[in-house]
């Protein structure tokens, strides 16, 4: 790979792509003449790292390696002074790329010892008043710096090609963001959604997440966003789109939630975002929204395929984590009948449009607005139409933060009351049900996620929800209708009742 650089601005700006492109255990060999920029790059390196463009950034000719405790350790290495390859053992190169990063100036001495599978070979030349890159490595890290690429000829074409770009978050499926900072105006936020692989087909041909309609592509965002703009509801502005590529240019609602410093919630944030779901319950959702001029969206149904093969993870994942045994067919026939009468009691649930994941991560305060607007939603591309009391169990029951009987009794009951005045018909004794059935459902399919995001996916650190998770599900199982499931659960012996 080639990149042209027009000077230090441009060697600049490529020590911050890679900043968003590398990952524990890579390392950078970075090559090239005095003078030819590996210090300018290596420097915005470790500040785009550190978010921190006045971050002291030593040489380390002398002290042979500097290290940054960052988002992703940092090591910065200077091998010009080592005289034998040994002394690279005595460093601990292998220790430093077990959770971070090393960025290796002058590493010939040492080039046979690198490690060749994640390592990226970075050339800088001389060329007329400027420098070129050549970059040679795997090509998972290649293609990884061609989509940061990628994203900076998108932000050139809205305009933004100079904005600076910092790590926000990645999320457990295939997102990432990106903070957008332009030289002028409010920050933005960068979605970076590349279609993600097809997964194993389980059921009818589909997979998982063609099962449970989790969204592949921006549309189903775009769409639902601006259907909630347009009811006046905080959702983010999208500036600009490439869809084909899975990009999406967004407002920044901002950082501040609706937890306190302490992670705990502020109840008054709280009662005005289940009154945001009041509101938005009332209104009366058509079924196909409209993408652009020319695109339509199709918001999927929360179906019993797809209720079903949610509540699987339970028994798929985390029954024989907790057992250590799988179920045997016949606990898996009782357990899916089971469910499949809790479907059949939903038939007369109010439906309507549900964003499926409104809880406190994906809520933003908007202090600067009124009344619904001031709550921020993100994250709702998943969103369908079903049950709207499976929003309301999502928040009252937050699965990221313990909410306290009291307050969930009062989130429930505010929401009831506004229901009750908007409509004179709404049926609270069918809600306070399917609410019960809706809670329960989610909270077999989150306990049964927090044990694939371990085992499947390496990371394990959604199991500290785990305890709150079966917390909020003996809750909801003292409802009558869910006895059956109750008996199964106690007869199935999973440590849950």
């Amino acid at each position: 790979m080639h990149i042209q650089l027009a000077g230090e601005a441009d060697t600049m700006r490529l020590g911050e792509q890679l900043a968003l492109t590398l990952k524990p255990g890579d390392c950078i060999a970075l090559v090239g003449d005095l003078g030819a920029g590996k210090s300018t790059l290596a420097r915005a390196f470790i500040r785009a790292m550190a978010d921190d463009e006045e971050l002291e950034v030593p040489s380390p000719t002398f002290t042979i390696v500097q290290s940054y405790n960052l988002r992703i350790p940092v090591h910065h290495l200077d091998l010009y002074r080592l005289s034998d390859v040994s002394e690279l053992d005595e460093l601990g190169l292998d220790e430093m790329l077990k959770d971070g990063i090393c960025l290796i100036e002058w590493p010939d001495i040492a080039a046979q010892d690198l490690p060749r599978d994640s390592l990226l070979t970075l050339q800088l030349e001389h060329s007329g008043t400027g420098r070129i890159a050549q970059l040679e490595g795997p090509a998972r890290i290649l293609d990884r710096l061609q989509r940061v690429l990628d994203i900076a000829d998108f932000l050139g074409r809205a305009g933004h090609g100079t904005a600076k770009r910092r790590f926000l978050t990645g999320d457990a499926s295939t997102r990432a963001y990106e903070t957008i900072l332009p030289q002028d105006g409010p920050n933005l936020i960068l979605m970076d959604w590349p279609t993600p692989l097809k997964g194993a087909v389980i059921q009818d041909g589909k997979t998982y997440a063609e099962i449970a309609h989790i969204a592949q592509t921006p549309p189903a965002f775009i769409a639902i966003g601006n259907y909630l703009s347009g009811n006046g509801l905080s959702a983010p502005a999208i500036h600009a789109a490439d869809i084909g590529k899975g990009l999406l240019l967004l407002e920044d609602l901002g950082r501040e939630g609706v937890l306190d410093e302490a992670g705990n919630p502020i109840a008054e944030r709280y009662l005005e975002s289940v009154a945001c779901l009041a509101r938005l319950h009332a209104l009366k959702t058509p079924g196909i929204l409209p993408v652009d001029d020319s695109e339509t969206y199709s918001i999927p149904g929360f179906d019993r395929a797809a209720m079903k093969v949610e509540v699987s993870l339970l028994i798929d994942w985390y029954l024989p984590w907790k057992r250590g045994s799988a179920a045997s067919q016949d606990e898996r026939d009782e357990y899916f009948a089971i469910w499949d009468d809790l479907i059949d009691q939903l038939a007369h649930s109010e439906t309507n449009l549900l964003l499926r994941d409104f809880h406190s991560p994906n809520i933003i305060w908007r202090d600067d607005r009124t009344g619904a607007g001031k709550v921020g939603i993100i994250d709702f591309q998943d969103a369908m139409i079903g049950p709207t009391a499976y929003d309301v169990a999502s928040l009252v029951q937050d699965a990221r933060v313990t909410i306290r009987p009291d307050l969930s009794d009062a989130l429930l009951e505010r929401y009831l009351v506004l229901r009750r005045q908007q409509d004179a018909t709404f049926d609270e004794t069918t809600f306070r049900d399917t609410f019960a059935i809706m809670a329960t459902q989610r909270n077999c399919k989150l306990a049964g996620i927090w044990v694939r995001l371990m085992q499947r996916d390496g990371k394990p650190g959604y199991m500290r929800h785990m305890p709150r998770t079966m917390e909020y599900l003996k809750a909801v199982l003292k409802n009558d209708r869910l006895s059956p499931l109750r008996d199964w659960l106690i007869k199935a012996d999973i440590g849950i009742l």
